[in-house]
């Protein structure tokens, strides 16, 4: 192992050289405090950043013990000095110089949920970081003086400012690693309370705009429960939190329009992660098997069991093993549910504004122009009841414009000037039996499938993985999967992530798997190596995604084969 002075004369004498020249830092440099690791040298000024890994060993880092004593703690303290990385950078550095990226520092980009990532690990050795270096140039030419500023000064400013204990804002860590272990403990207290999601009183639902997830900071309503729905749960480092519980079982949320049903929805599908200090919805959590269920017109179902709601189509085609390149609302909106049934969703979490109309209802009177011979859908509201009562799987459903969900609800919610009210008596005494329950049979689970392997790959026509991501589009090796309509991917770090899940999925697993048992497979890697054992090598813009993205991932990817059983 060489030390910082054998860097800085690396760095003198390549000074001039073309960008190839940089190749000879890779490797480990020994500095007073820390080991840099130089994992990965770009090709050029305008390639995607060189790789530095940095370990500072446990005395020198001196994080108290405390901070990393469970598995929540340990993520939320990583998580904390990923940010505090993130705000040290423009403090520490000059930032860009010459061409290109050259000069930037960066950190993966994260959003308010406190998520399991591989840009940072805190152990019993010490602290280790991955982070992205811009190597500087002029042109293509090595900017050796630049870049001995950069990794020489700069980078210890950086890693004293952000990865030692003497340097962070102590109690703010503290508070940090506390809300998570909290709102850990609020979750685990859910299904023994026989409740689907937890709103705190006092919560701050809205966001700051619909492109933001800042909390709004002007105008917003401290969210207060209604009394008949309001509980307490315990949590281990402060006193017990009151707030709104929401029953297993059908939750319909009603309301005049923009009075909060979306927003309250939106908070109780990001309540599967924890959040940080400030974000407002803290101590808003949900069971972690939750899924939001919506239509997606065009998307790609690969021998899906869609029967339970919509039965035989035009031309005797069966909607046991269904297939289709570009699926309609109602049908890529039921297989949504089989698929999320298949990964193991034990709530649904549907907005009637981006469901199927003719998937989610058919009134009296369509009832009586068009009869039920000649109309293969099962609607949602004859199914609903009977998802929580066959196999436990609660529903939780925004809806304004039908009341034909009364009958079948145990919850009703109406959202007025965004406080809540519980109007169940009501809407009770409201439900009628003007239309016709069209169940022509009983709910049936959906056929296992089982994956064909190699039906998919992550490598491009040259044999090269490739897995890249945008906000939109997942790239996994020549398919393109569309995310647009996947509201649980909180960070691009997590789409990243299950690209490499199912790169290592493609590489790796050539038996034929049921669905459950390939997202079971996962999860034990998962737990035995982490996100580390998908990837090649130790990138640090990954976060931990749940088995739930990484199905909805696969079931997208155009050319996959699924096969139901029998």
């Amino acid at each position: 192992m060489c030390d910082q002075q054998s860097l800085r004369s690396t760095l003198q004498r390549i000074d001039g050289a073309g960008y190839g020249a940089y190749k000879d830092i890779r490797g480990e440099w020994k500095f007073g405090d820390f080991t840099l690791h130089v994992d990965h040298v770009q090709g050029d000024p305008f390639a995607a950043p060189s790789r530095l890994r940095i370990a500072v060993p446990a005395d020198v880092a001196g994080l108290p013990r405390d901070l990393w004593a469970n598995s929540s703690r340990k993520v939320g303290l990583e998580d904390y000095l990923v940010r505090a990385l993130d705000r040290a950078i423009p403090q520490c550095t000059k930032g860009s110089r010459g061409s290109g990226k050259s000069g930037r520092f960066s950190v993966v980009a994260h959003g308010p949920c406190v998520l399991r990532r591989t840009a940072m690990s805190v152990g019993e050795d010490g602290v280790e970081a991955v982070i992205t270096c811009g190597l500087p140039a002029a042109g293509r030419r090595v900017l050796g003086k630049q870049a001995t500023a950069m990794l020489l000064d700069e980078l210890p400013r950086l890693v004293t400012g952000a990865l030692m204990w003497t340097s962070l804002v102590q109690d703010e860590v503290y508070t940090h690693v506390r809300c998570t272990e909290d709102a850990e403990a609020l979750r685990a207290q859910l299904r023994s309370r026989g409740l689907v999601a937890f709103v705190n009183r006092g919560a701050v639902l809205p966001r700051a705009s619909g492109v933001s997830e800042r909390p709004l900071s002007r105008g917003a309503v401290p969210f207060a429960p209604p009394e008949s729905l309001e509980i307490t749960l315990e949590r281990p480092n402060g006193p017990s939190v009151s707030g709104m519980g929401i029953p297993q079982g059908v939750t319909l949320v009603v309301g005049g329009g923009y009075h909060g049903k979306s927003t309250l929805l939106t908070a109780v599908s990001r309540g599967v992660y924890n959040h940080v200090p400030g974000d407002g919805r803290e101590f808003v959590v949900t069971v972690p098997e939750a899924m939001v269920i919506r239509a997606e017109d065009g998307r790609n179902v690969s021998g899906t069991d869609i029967s339970s709601f919509i039965g035989e189509l035009p031309g005797k085609q069966s909607t046991a093993r269904f297939q289709s390149e570009n699926a309609s609302g109602s049908t890529s909106q039921a297989a949504n549910i089989a698929e999320a049934l298949e990964a193991g969703a034990s709530a649904l979490l549907v907005d009637e504004d981006t469901s199927a109309t003719n998937f989610m209802i058919r009134d009296a009177r369509m009832q009586q122009l068009v009869s039920k011979d000649k109309e293969p859908i099962t609607p949602f509201v004859d199914r609903v009841r009977e998802l929580y009562e066959a196999w436990g799987v609660s529903t939780v459903l925004v809806m304004g414009g039908s009341g034909d969900y009364f009958g079948s609800a145990d919850t009703v919610i109406m959202m007025h000037e965004y406080r809540p009210y519980d109007v169940t008596s009501r809407a009770r005494q409201l439900a009628n039996d003007q239309r016709r329950a069209e169940t022509a049979q009983p709910l049936s689970k959906p056929r296992a499938r089982h994956v064909v392997p190699k039906s998919f790959s992550a490598r491009d026509r040259r044999g090269k993985r490739v897995v890249r991501a945008d906000h939109a589009t997942l790239r996994l090796g020549n398919a393109r999967v569309d995310l647009t309509k996947l509201h649980q991917f909180v960070e691009l770090s997590q789409v990243r992530a299950a690209g490499h899940i199912l790169a290592w999925v493609a590489d790796n697993i050539g038996e034929q798997l049921s669905v459950p048992e390939l997202l079971d497979r996962v999860e034990a890697q998962l737990a035995r190596e982490g996100l580390e054992g998908f990837v090649p090598a130790r990138y640090g813009d990954l976060a931990e995604p749940r088995r739930f993205e990484i199905a909805c991932v696969l079931n997208r990817v155009r050319g996959l084969q699924a096969k139901p059983s029998g």
